[in-house]
């Protein structure tokens, strides 16, 4: 049945809303709505398209992350080749350019565009009838790789532009736009932290991470490095879209995509060297990394009367900034603990400035790193800093007159228990869930919803009574009173009764509640309930084998693996011993199934239910006989859908697996 015009216009108007949503939030930097608020539009627009898949559109917000990964790029010729600029590195070559320029044109006064040279990876973006078609890379200038479904993902790139801005801009539908890719230095720190954190790769820059982070085949990956795009070109036809550049970047932003605001149209070489000069002390303020100011030509027709050299064009040149790096004496290579337990090597250093800011330690990362730099306390390295961003060693300069090589300790330097390593990952982990450097994380994962749900249990209060020694670890929760928790700010006699009452409701939890709650490496939610239904009791659980782990359904040698090391611990299996004797539930409690209606069947749920959460569902259909799985098969019996579905869906639809709404769920539950 043909969709009725009241359910397109209720898409199209939220997808407007979302457009005009994401504009302020990634371009503009003024939201009015929170995030959830923002969650819960695109939820509805992804409810109302799964019912309508025939008006679905390639421009909707919900196509911004695209589906499989890819096998490789394909290669695309750009329509004039995507240049690289000629470099300046002093006030003397500013001079030479400019005095060229002004030869060539016969003009004794040029205006110029000065702005920041961004430190990330050109794109292209190809526009038709104002909707993306393509995203490519730089490439080498003459052939790039399409990217589009990365490019998509990249939230301050607009996937349509509306024709009347269009119409305003004085612009037909198809057009190119040329801009940087890059990653704010908050996400490069995030990203990095995360890589050491699981071990991975550590990148050395914002630059390199946007880059690899365009440059790989599964879209998702790209989606979750948080990268922002920042746009200077608009080419229709291959030629400029205006008659001045500074016109162009007018434009760029009335268009409403993401364009410096800090440009400046210099009248005079003075003007630009100010421009250089006064950025160079406040680049360090800014959220990403520049390494200079490009500055170009802002008449066309200059440009094109200029033309290019072999390389580059005549009309533009890039200032760089000196690097921000200097030499100095690692004293000695200490380890910190993280808020997951991972020891990361720490060089503190023979303190330097750099960039006027006194620079006294550096992050190692890993093992792996520092055995890659080859690095000993003694030794002179290379430091570099960029903004906010930890400094870091870039390379050894001259070794040490004794190279004592690093060693990882054996026990935790916090609190004193046995370190642990994976043979597959570089990462040693203090795996005592009440270490002190642990210990606010560790609390607030225990009283999430998901968790032991203790409502009113936030970071405020976590903070206090970490910081007042009031808690020590799950166990002291059992132990507060309404004195000591009404002593704490912000908190009243009754918030404080109230807590109390959440705190107590929370020993009866459900063993599967307890065991996520514990903060296992690698068990879910999911992990969490399938080990309690199996086992039934927390004693059980503590002594299986790797074996036993491994027989239960979906646990596989890793999540075994991080099981085991739990409860290899003295300190965890001491802190479930006085969890216990605290009056909280360490076994699951079994109940008969209400009906037999699903026995041999099995439902995966995908994205989120209206009217319950996935947890409730997954409870009915045990409860009705059948099982919840977490991953489609051939054996499958359902799939269920909800708003925002993931890749279980698509499997599901390539398997040829019955796939059900939620009301068509619901209607099966209500069978009899």
């Amino acid at each position: 049945m043909a969709p009725s015009r009241d359910v397109a216009k209720q898409i199209e108007r939220l997808r407007e809303q979302i457009r005009r949503h994401e504009y302020l939030y990634f371009v503009a930097d003024t939201p009015e709505i929170s995030d959830a608020d923002f969650d819960r539009l695109v939820g509805r627009l992804k409810e109302l398209e799964a019912a309508h898949p025939n008006l679905v559109t390639p421009d909707s917000p919900t196509q911004r992350v695209g589906g499989a990964p890819r096998e490789g790029f394909q290669q695309v010729r750009h329509k004039i080749p995507m240049v690289s600029l000629d470099n300046a590195f002093s006030s003397e070559e500013l001079h030479e350019f400019d005095r060229r320029v002004r030869e060539l044109t016969g003009r004794e006064h040029i205006d110029y565009v000065a702005e920041h040279k961004f430190d990330g990876l050109s794109i292209s973006l190809l526009y038709e009838d104002g909707m993306l078609v393509r995203g490519v890379t730089r490439g080498d200038g003459t052939t790039g790789e399409d990217v589009t479904p990365n490019v998509k993902t990249i939230r301050s790139i607009p996937l349509t532009i509306d024709a009347a801005l269009l119409r305003k801009a004085g612009l037909r539908g198809d057009f190119e736009v040329r801009g940087e890719v890059i990653m704010t230095r908050k996400a490069f720190q995030d990203l990095n932290l995360q890589q050491s954190e699981q071990g991975g790769k550590i990148f050395a820059n914002p630059r390199n991470a946007a880059a690899g982070a365009v440059r790989v085949l599964d879209p998702k990956i790209t989606a979750s490095r948080r990268l922002d795009f920042f746009a200077y070109y608009i080419l229709i036809d291959g030629r400029e879209a205006k008659k001045r550049l500074s016109e162009v970047l007018e434009t760029l932003a009335a268009l409403r995509f993401k364009a410096s605001d800090d440009w400046e149209l210099c009248h005079s070489l003075g003007e630009v060297e100010r421009y250089v000069n006064r950025w160079e002390s406040k680049r360090e303020k800014l959220g990403y990394d520049i390494d200079g100011i490009v500055v170009k030509v802002d008449e066309v027709s200059l440009q094109n009367e200029l033309g290019f050299t072999a390389k580059a064009p005549r009309w533009a040149i890039a200032y760089k900034y000196p690097a921000q790096q200097e030499t100095t004496i690692i004293q000695e290579i200490n380890v910190s603990v993280g808020r997951t337990g991972v020891l990361t090597p720490v060089a503190f250093l023979q303190p330097v400035q750099i960039g006027g800011v006194t620079v006294s330690r550096s992050t190692l990362h890993n093992l792996d790193e520092i055995e890659r730099l080859g690095v000993h306390a003694g030794d002179t390295v290379l430091i570099e800093r960029a903004g906010e961003v930890i400094p870091h060693v870039l390379k050894v300069v001259k070794h040490g007159r004794e190279e004592k090589p690093f060693r990882m300790p054996e026990k935790c330097p916090e609190c004193g228990t046995r370190i642990q390593k994976a043979e597959d990952e570089v990462a040693y982990r203090c795996v005592n869930v009440s270490c002190p450097a642990r210990r606010r994380e560790s609390l607030l994962h225990f009283a999430s919803r998901h968790a032991m749900n203790i409502d009113g249990l936030g970071e405020k209060i976590v903070d206090q009574l970490v910081e007042k020694g009031l808690v020590k670890d799950f166990a002291g929760l059992y132990h507060l009173d309404l004195e000591t928790l009404a002593g704490l700010e912000r908190m009243a006699e009754k918030s404080a009764q109230n807590l109390l009452d959440e705190i107590a409701a929370s020993r009866k939890n459900s063993l599967a509640r307890l065991i996520f709650a514990l903060g296992i490496r690698f068990v879910g939610e999911r992990t969490a309930q399938l080990l309690a239904a199996h086992f039934g009791a927390m004693d059980q659980l503590a002594e299986a084998s790797e074996e036993e782990l491994t027989g239960v359904s979906e646990v596989g040698p890793k999540v075994a693996e991080g099981i085991r090391e739990f409860f290899s611990e003295p300190a965890n299996r001491k802190l479930i011993d006085r969890l216990r004797a605290a009056g909280v539930n360490m076994k699951e409690e079994r109940q008969a199934p209400k009906s037999a209606k699903f026995a041999g069947m099995t439902f995966v749920f995908t994205g989120t239910l209206a009217h319950r959460t996935r947890e409730e569902a997954e409870a009915l259909v045990a409860a009705h006989g059948g099982k919840a799985g977490s991953s489609v098969s051939k054996k499958t019996s359902y799939v269920v859908v909800g708003a925002d579905p993931g890749s279980k869906f698509d499997k599901a639809k390539s398997l040829g697996v019955e796939i059900l709404d939620e009301a068509q769920f619901e209607k099966l539950l209500s069978a009899k």
